[in-house]
């Protein structure tokens, strides 16, 4: 297992729509390994491929307040089949917008299905905040960010910011 660098919003990366796996083999079987490894370094509670530069619809989370509590759950290809009416408004922040968080409201409640690490098709329903984490993973899947469910004025303060500490991270030759 290996701990991967995670990129930093405004990357390109972040924004592109990753691909489906065609099926859960050694390879993505190492990546989600990879994942989780890197999740916990950082330290999260969710990660997704696109966020360590791997354009394939994989995610990791665990929502486990402490090493004993670990419960790690790695996805491929998952879709929300179902969502509720009812919203959950959480404070985000992501690995991908270090140090900046934000109020964002999603449904409640959601069944999601994936292949797990043997490839099979399974089914999770999920609510509170182990529901707010597969959605935000999820979304990073298709390129978005928790910060684009945030007003345009937050989001390009905090893109801003972002930008400015990744100029002033690079030395000058």
């Amino acid at each position: 297992m290996a701990v991967l660098p995670i990129l930093t919003a405004p990357d390109p990366r972040l924004k592109q729509k990753a691909a489906a796996v065609a099926a859960v083999d050694d390879q993505v079987r190492r990546l989600m390994a990879d994942m989780l490894e890197t999740m916990y370094d950082a330290p999260g509670i969710g990660l997704a491929a696109p966020q360590i530069g791997v354009g394939k619809r994989v995610i990791v989370l665990d929502i486990g307040k402490s090493e004993e509590d670990r419960y790690p759950i790695e996805m491929a290809n998952p879709e929300i089949v179902w969502a509720s009416d009812d919203d959950n408004s959480y404070e985000e922040g992501c690995l991908s917008v270090p140090e900046h968080y934000a109020q964002v409201v999603r449904p409640r409640a959601v069944r999601v299905r994936y292949l797990d690490r043997q490839n099979e098709i399974r089914e999770m329903e999920a609510d509170g905040l182990l529901a707010t984490v597969l959605q935000h993973e999820m979304d990073h899947l298709d390129g978005v960010l928790f910060i684009d469910h945030i007003s345009s004025i937050r989001r390009n303060m905090i893109l801003r910011k972002l930008l400015k500490s990744k100029k002033e991270a690079v030395p000058v030759r």
